[in-house]
Formats: structure tokens, sequence, C-alpha cells
């Protein structure tokens, strides 16, 4: 039996955002992930985002598991989110996925 090569995406981005990053991905043909919500944190392009007075905001966390010929798709996408949505720290990670149990 062959193994499929497989990527897994580690999206974060502002909870605001949460609509059109679920909308476009699924219209790019992502029909899972898993999303982990309320998660605070610094990045480097856009404010702390802490679920404070001070620092307001939560981003959300996507996990996308894709074969590799999916990974081009999805990575425009996520280019596309950070033109769209400037403010709302869109960031893409790519890992390598080992195996799925």
């Amino acid at each position: 039996m062959e193994e499929k090569i497989m990527k897994m995406f580690f999206v974060v981005y502002s909870r605001a955002a949460d609509y059109d990053v679920i909308s476009k991905l699924k219209s790019a043909g992502i029909k899972g992930y898993t999303k982990m919500k309320d998660a605070i944190g610094e990045g480097t392009e856009t404010e702390p985002k802490l679920g404070t007075h001070c620092w307001p905001g939560e981003n959300n966390v996507l996990y996308i598991a894709v074969q590799d010929e999916e990974v081009p798709s999805v990575c425009e996408v996520i280019r596309e989110l950070k033109k769209s949505h400037p403010r709302a720290g869109v960031k893409g990670f790519i890992l390598p996925m080992v195996e799925i149990i």
C-alpha cells in the first residue's frame, strides 16, 4: 500500500476574519480542518491579541491536513487573505506530516 505524502498547515488569524478565512478555504476545495478558538499571542506584523483591555482581540488557529498537490492552492489562499485582511495577522506555517493514525 502506497503512503500519500501530506503536509499540515498551521494557520493563525484574527477571530474577526474567521468567516472570510473559512469561506475562502472551502472555495479552494478544503473540506476538513480543526479550529481552535480564542488563541492569544503576539506576532511581528500586527498588534498583540491578548484578550485584555489593553490588548483586545483573540486569534483562531486552524490545522489543515492536505495532500502535497494541494499545498500551492492553500498557500495562494493564505497570500490572498494576508492582502485582503492586512490587520488580521494571517500567518500560515507548513509542517511535515509523518503519520496519520
